[in-house]
C-alpha cells in the first residue's frame, strides 16, 4: 500500500486511521512528486490539504484492488490544525469503510488513551448521554465502547478521589529477563535460559540498586515520596527469592516508602513462580501480585512459547492466594492464532471461576518485532474473531461484578480493540490508571525503563529514557544516571 500525505506533519494521525483498515500492513509513502511522475499503478491512498480561497481544502482518495472512493470537505483557514486533521480521518474513515466493508467500533480514535478524552469532557461537565452523543457523532464510536469507555472513567473518578499531592510518585523497577520468549512478545526482555544472559544478572542487580539509591537521593531532594511501586519487565521473579528481596530493601533502605499504598510485582510467568519467592516478596512489602496464563489451552500454551501447564499456573495461582496477596492479578489473551471462540469462552469461565481480583483482557498487537509478525501465525491470528472473544469476556465479567478500571490500545491490535483492566471493587491497581491516564508522575529504573515526568498545573510531559538492553545498561550506566539530572531540571522549571 502506498501513502501520500500532504503536509507530512499529518503522518502519524492519517496512518493510525489506515492500518485500521489495512492492521500490520508496510506503508511507501510517497511524495505528491512521485504521484505527478507517475511512480505508482494501483492501491494507493492520498491524503491533502490544501489552502485555497480563504478556505482549508480537506481531499481525500483512495484505490484499493482496483476500487475507487474519494471525499472532499472544507474548513476555515483559521480552523486549526487539531480540527482539520479530524476532519482528514473522519472523510478517510468514510472512504476506507465505503472500499473495505470494514467497521472500527472505536472510529477514528486511534490513540492509546481514550478514556482520557472520556475524563476531560466529565471535567468539561457533560454527562453520559452528552459524551456519548460527542463520541459516536464527532469519532464514530459505537454505543458499546462509548458505554465502556464511560464506565471505566467512572471507577477512574471513584479510586482518585484522594489524589491531589503532586509530590506523590511512583516507582518502576524493569527487570527485563524471562525463562523464555513468547512468541506475541515485543518486550526488551531477554532469555534466562542461557548461560550468557544468566551472567547478566548480577551485574544488572548491582547496577540497578546503584541507579536506585542516586535516584533516591535525587527524590529526596525533590520532596518527592512514592505512592506505588511496581516490578515489571519480562518477568521480575525470573531472579532468586535473594535477588528480589536485595532490589526491594535498597528500595526501603532509601526511599520513603511509608506512605506506598500499593506494591506490584509481576509474576507473570507460573514456571517461576516458588513459595520461597512469594513469602520473601510479601514479607518485604509487596501487596499486588499478577500471574498470568494467557490462556487455560495446554496446546496454545505451547504454540505460542510459553514453557509451562495449564496446571502450573492453577498451583502458582493457588501458592500466590495461599500466601495471603492483598490482591491478585491475571491476565489472558483475546485472539491468539490457533485459538477459537469457544475456547476462550472456557479460559474466561475458568478464570472467572477463580476470582482473582484482577482480570486483565488484552487483545492480541501483532508487534513489529515479536516473531510472530514474521511468521505464518501473523495471518492466522489477523483472521481470529477476537471481536467475539471480548464481546464475551465483557459480558461475563460484567456479569460476575468485575468494572473496567483501566483501558489502553495500541498499534497493529487484531480487530482495532482494547485492553482492559477489569476488577472487584476495592481492588483497582492505581499504578494502571496513574500511567495509563497520564495523571503522575512516575520514575523508571532499570533496561528499558522509561521516567516519565508530569506537571499537571501546567499540562507537560517530559519522558527520560534508560538504554533498552542489560550490554547497553551496562556499558553506559554513568551516562545514563547523568541524565536523572533532567528529573531535577523538570521541577525546577514546574516552580
Amino acid at each position: 500500500m502506498k501513502l501520500v500525505i500532504s503536509p507530512i506533519e499529518l503522518k502519524y494521525e492519517i496512518e493510525a486511521v489506515v492500518k485500521i483498515f489495512f492492521p500490520a500492513e508496510r506503508f511507501d509513502f510517497l511524495s505528491e512528486d512521485d504521484i505527478r511522475k507517475g511512480a505508482f499503478d494501483n492501491d494507493i491512498i492520498l491524503v491533502r490539504k490544501r489552502s485555497l480561497g480563504g478556505k482549508a481544502l480537506l481531499y481525500v482518495y483512495a484505490d484499493v484492488d482496483g476500487k475507487r472512493a474519494r471525499k472532499v470537505s472544507s474548513a476555515a483557514e483559521n480552523s486549526g490544525e487539531r480540527y482539520c486533521c479530524e476532519e482528514l480521518s473522519r472523510l478517510l474513515y468514510g472512504v476506507l469503510n465505503a472500499l473495505t466493508g470494514i467497521i472500527s467500533e472505536w472510529g477514528i480514535l486511534t490513540g492509546v488513551r481514550p478514556v482520557k478524552r472520556v475524563n476531560a469532557m466529565i471535567k468539561e461537565g457533560l454527562d453520559k448521554k452528552e459524551i456519548t452523543d460527542r463520541l459516536s457523532g464527532e469519532y464514530f464510536v459505537s454505543a458499546k465502547k462509548c458505554a465502556l469507555a464511560f464506565d471505566t472513567a467512572a471507577s477512574q473518578e471513584r479510586c482518585l478521589k484522594e489524589f491531589e499531592d503532586e509530590k506523590d510518585i511512583s516507582l518502576y523497577i524493569s527487570i527485563p529477563f524471562c525463562p523464555s520468549r513468547c512468541s506475541y512478545c515485543s518486550f526488551i526482555s531477554q532469555s534466562a535460559a542461557g548461560d550468557t544472559v544468566k551472567k547478566l544478572i548480577p551485574k544488572y542487580i548491582e547496577e540497578l540498586c546503584e541507579e536506585i539509591k542516586y535516584t533516591a537521593q535525587i527524590t529526596q531532594r525533590l520532596g518527592l515520596r512514592p505512592k506505588t511501586v511496581y516490578f515489571g519487565g519480562g518477568t521480575p521473579t525470573t531472579l532468586s527469592a535473594a535477588q528480589l528481596v536485595r532490589i526491594m530493601k535498597t528500595i526501603a533502605e532509601n526511599f520513603d516508602i511509608s506512605g506506598v499504598s500499593e506494591y506490584t510485582i509481576e509474576a507473570g510467568r507460573p514456571d517461576t513462580v516458588t513459595a520461597e519467592k512469594l513469602h520473601a516478596i510479601k514479607e518485604n512489602g509487596c501487596t499486588r501480585i499478577s500471574v498470568n496464563p494467557q490462556t487455560l489451552d495446554n496446546s496454545l500454551l505451547e504454540r505460542i512459547g510459553r514453557a509451562h501447564t495449564v496446571q502450573q499456573f492453577y498451583d502458582a495461582f493457588e501458592l500466590a492466594r495461599a500466601v495471603g496477596f492483598e490482591t491478585i492479578n491475571t491476565d489472558i489473551i483475546a485472539g491468539l492464532a490457533g485459538d477459537s471462540v469457544e475456547g476462550f469462552k472456557k479460559t474466561v469461565d475458568g478464570i472467572i471461576a477463580l476470582r482473582p481480583n484482577n482480570i486483565t483482557v488484552h487483545t492480541l498487537s501483532i508487534k513489529r518485532s515479536s516473531r510472530i509478525n514474521s511468521s505464518l501465525e501473523k495471518n492466522a491470528a489477523l483472521s481470529q474473531p477476537a471481536r467475539e472473544m471480548t464481546d464475551y469476556a465483557s459480558y461475563a465479567l460484567y456479569e460476575y461484578g468485575y468494572k473496567p478500571y483501566y483501558l489502553y490500545r495500541q498499534k497493529n491490535m487484531v480487530d482495532n480493540l482494547e485492553n482492559i483492566g477489569w476488577s472487584e471493587e476495592g481492588h483497582e491497581s492505581l499504578y494502571n490508571i496513574y500511567i495509563m491516564e497520564e495523571l503522575q508522575t512516575i520514575i523508571a529504573l532499570g533496561a528499558a525503563a522509561s521516567t516519565k515526568l508530569v506537571d499537571r498545573k501546567n499540562s507537560r510531559l517530559k519522558r527520560v529514557f534508560n538504554y533498552k538492553y542489560p550490554i547497553d545498561y551496562d556499558r553506559n550506566f554513568r551516562l545514563m544516571l547523568d541524565r536523572k539530572k533532567e528529573i531535577e531540571n523538570f521541577y525546577a522549571e514546574k516552580e
